[in-house]
């Protein structure tokens, strides 16, 4: 991976890329997105093995993520034209079939680049998922190998967590918060009525 700095807490890096959007190309720039939560997944490649499953389990829960002001987005260095042979290849015969959410080509790799989250020696983008915020700042990241996969209900857990506290400032979700949970006061006094509950 290149030697970068980008963390949580920084705006995310802008890009204009061609996408494949409903068996149509169109471009797609971030900052379109403005004023929704959007999660940004990367994955290797397409026609692989783990990749094909990340990708249905997001589109199979899209509406999930669209009822949370929430807009995902795939991205792997494959081309518009890779991403379109794959979408239109019956998920029976090693495809993905039609899915609801963007996936966009990084054949240039400079979103994963930006990102920090490509493998130099495979030449591929790792499993790096960012969530971002309505005003386009990064608030989680994570990055797994190439041959495990993520999971959708932890992505949807977080952020919905990440959601809380931004509509709840003098709240925290503690380890493991679900929708519902308790939270707790983030002061040395106050902490004492979460912790005194569980």
């Amino acid at each position: 991976m290149s030697e970068g700095c980008l963390r949580v807490g920084q705006l995310a890096p802008d890009f204009t890329a061609t996408a494949v959007v409903d068996q149509e190309f169109k471009t797609t720039k971030l900052t379109d997105y403005r004023g929704k939560y959007v999660v940004l997944f990367f994955y290797p490649l397409d026609f692989t093995f783990v990749c094909p499953t990340e990708i249905i389990a997001f589109s199979d829960r899209y509406e999930e993520f669209t009822k949370l002001n929430t807009e995902v987005l795939g991205v792997s260095v494959d081309s518009e034209f890779s991403h379109l042979a794959w979408i239109q290849t019956d998920r029976k015969n090693g495809g993905i079939g039609d899915i609801t959410y963007p996936l966009v080509s990084d054949l240039k790799k400079e979103i994963s680049t930006a990102y920090n989250v490509l493998d130099p020696d495979a030449g591929v983008a790792l499993r790096g998922l960012f969530i971002i915020d309505k005003e386009g700042v990064i608030q989680h990241a994570t990055i797994n190998n190439l041959s495990f996969g993520r999971s959708v209900d932890e992505t949807l857990r977080t952020l919905k967590a990440l959601q809380y506290v931004q509509s709840h400032p003098d709240e925290v979700c503690p380890a493991g918060w679900q929708e519902g949970d308790k939270t707790m006061t983030p002061d040395p006094v106050k902490s004492k009525v979460y912790f005194a509950s569980v």
